[in-house]
C-alpha cells in the first residue's frame, strides 16, 4: 500500500520535462526493474535554483523523481548531496520493502547531477 504522498506525487507529479539550459544532469537507472530516471539541476551562487525530472518507471520511481525535485530547490549543494534514499522515503511517508530501491535511484540521480555540475566548474 502506498502512503497519501506517494499517490499524490505520482499522480500529480512536480517538476516533469526537460531542461535544455541544466547546470547538471544525472541519469540513473535499473536494468532489473526496468526504471529510468534523469534528474536536471539549475544552480545560481552555491543553491540549486531549480529542478526537474524525467522517468520511466513503476508509480513509486515517479513519486521519488517528483519529491526529490521538491526537495532540493533552495539547497546548497552540499545540503542537496545530504539527501539520501531514507530522507526521500521518510518524506513520502515511507515506500514498501520491495519499492525502496527507486529512493535509490532518485538520491543517485541528484548526486550524479550535482558532480555533473561541478565538473563543469572545473
Amino acid at each position: 500500500m502506498y502512503s497519501e504522498r506517494v499517490m499524490d506525487h505520482f499522480t500529480n507529479p512536480r517538476n516533469v520535462g526537460d531542461m535544455a539550459d541544466a547546470d547538471g544532469i544525472g541519469t540513473e537507472g535499473n536494468p532489473t526493474c526496468g526504471d529510468a530516471m534523469k534528474i536536471y539541476i539549475k544552480v545560481r551562487d552555491g543553491k540549486i535554483v531549480d529542478a526537474k525530472f524525467k522517468t520511466f518507471g513503476c508509480g513509486a520511481a515517479i513519486a521519488v523523481s517528483s519529491m526529490v525535485t521538491e526537495m532540493v530547490k533552495g539547497k546548497t549543494l552540499d545540503e542537496a548531496l545530504a539527501i539520501s534514499k531514507e530522507t526521500v522515503a521518510a518524506e513520502l511517508g515511507g515506500l514498501p520493502p520491495q519499492k525502496m530501491h527507486c529512493s535509490n535511484l532518485g538520491a543517485d540521480a541528484l548526486k550524479k547531477a550535482i558532480e555533473d555540475y561541478r565538473s563543469k566548474q572545473k
